[in-house]
């Protein structure tokens, strides 16, 4: 595969001559929805021989989904060969230790179809509560922690997961080692039963990072403890903040930095965010970003026909456009670049591999480039 970035003045026609592949071989490749509209700074992946010499690194890929039944099991027989696990978001933990349900019989079916290790994603957390106070009533009783990793093991058996990922977040700094302690017990009752543990941490840059979001996350006990942990390397360009690159590799590199030190680099999945936002300019306090795929900001950046900037220290693209009532827009996405700068680093820190957060945004030139960097390990 190559990267070519759209020039002024260049078509598909010019762009397909100069690398001797025919225009619909690009058109697939990209999913381009108009071919006869292409703007400048639009990264295209080219299809050619790969100019990869020797073996490719061995990784583990995993995504989450948040979409569930068919629509969720349909997500995963698309990419379903470039995974190595998938974790449904989310069975959320209850004050008494019980679990919500989930609608996962079709998904569990797509990923058996595609040998994917199925492991079984639960927080405390959700759309309208921090889960701060939930946190702390699981954490300090080990009579509701016994009850939870019951119940996480009845699902578990019933439904066929194969391991566990506990994704604790806004917990109270106080409940920091009572949360290692859980870890260490839900390891304790998954190990012998054949079930693997995980966790997801809040991107660290410092052991002594302040803040709701991370005091609790013992980046050392986490890679001490559990199997594999997710690094939550995202969502810097928040939803209800203002514009800015949702994944930037400068920051990102701050976390990993940080991360190796204490964490094996064998255990570290590499977390990528596979959407985009729009942010309504200027930012005001309490307004939401619009958020999509990334075929979606490439038609936007058609559609108003603005050229397409790529930020050099976040590696990340972004365009600003004005729309029909006269509104000033920033759009952060992906695209062929990013993607590649992010494989670059996996391979740079020799991690375990890549998480994705979340599919249901198509990205079509991702998966052609992570086949073409990586072996995609299959557990199963």
């Amino acid at each position: 595969m190559q990267i070519h970035v759209v020039k002024e003045g260049e078509t598909l026609w010019t762009i397909s001559h100069h690398y001797g592949v025919t225009m619909n071989e690009i058109v697939a490749a990209n999913q381009l929805e108009n071919p006869d509209k292409l703007v400048i700074g639009q990264a295209l992946v080219i299809p050619t021989i790969s100019q990869t010499t020797g073996p490719k690194p061995v990784i583990d890929v995993n995504a989450y989904t948040i979409n569930t039944g068919e629509t969720g099991a349909k997500e995963i027989q698309e990419v379903g060969k470039y995974l190595t696990y998938w974790m449904p978001f989310v069975y959320s933990i209850q004050e008494d230790g019980g679990l919500t349900s989930l609608d996962d019989t079709a998904m569990l079916q797509s990923a058996s179809a595609e040998r994917i290790v199925p492991i079984m994603a639960i927080t405390n957390f959700s759309a309208t509560a921090a889960g701060s106070g939930l946190a702390h009533t699981i954490l300090a009783s080990s009579e509701l922690q016994d009850k939870l990793l019951t119940n996480i093991l009845s699902v578990m058996k019933e439904k066929g997961y194969q391991g566990v990922n506990i994704d604790f977040e806004n917990v109270f700094p106080a409940d920091r080692e009572n949360y290692n302690q859980f870890l260490q017990r839900a390891v304790d009752r998954m190990h012998p039963e054949g079930y693997s543990v995980s966790s997801a941490l809040a991107p660290k840059i410092s052991g002594e990072q302040k803040g709701l979001l991370y005091e609790a996350h013992d980046y050392e006990a986490h890679g001490r403890i559990v199997d594999f942990v997710v690094l939550m390397t995202y969502e810097w360009g928040y939803r209800r903040g203002p514009a800015q690159a949702i994944s930037p590799l400068n920051e990102i590199k701050r976390v990993l930095d940080y991360a190796v030190t204490v964490i094996p680099r064998d255990k570290i999945l590499f977390g990528f965010q596979i959407y985009a936002r729009d942010w309504l300019l200027p930012f005001v306090q309490g307004q939401e970003a619009e958020t999509f795929s990334q075929q979606e900001a490439i038609r936007r950046a058609v559609q108003y026909k603005v050229a397409i900037q790529y930020d050099p220290i976040a590696k990340s693209p972004f365009f600003r456009y004005t729309d029909e009532q006269g509104r000033q827009h920033e759009v952060w996405f992906e695209d062929a670049r990013s993607a590649q700068a992010k494989f670059d680093m996996v391979k740079d820190y020799h991690l375990r591999g890549i998480s994705y957060w979340v599919l249901g945004y198509p990205f079509p030139q991702n998966w052609l480039l992570l086949e073409d960097n990586f072996t995609i390990r299959k557990r199963i």
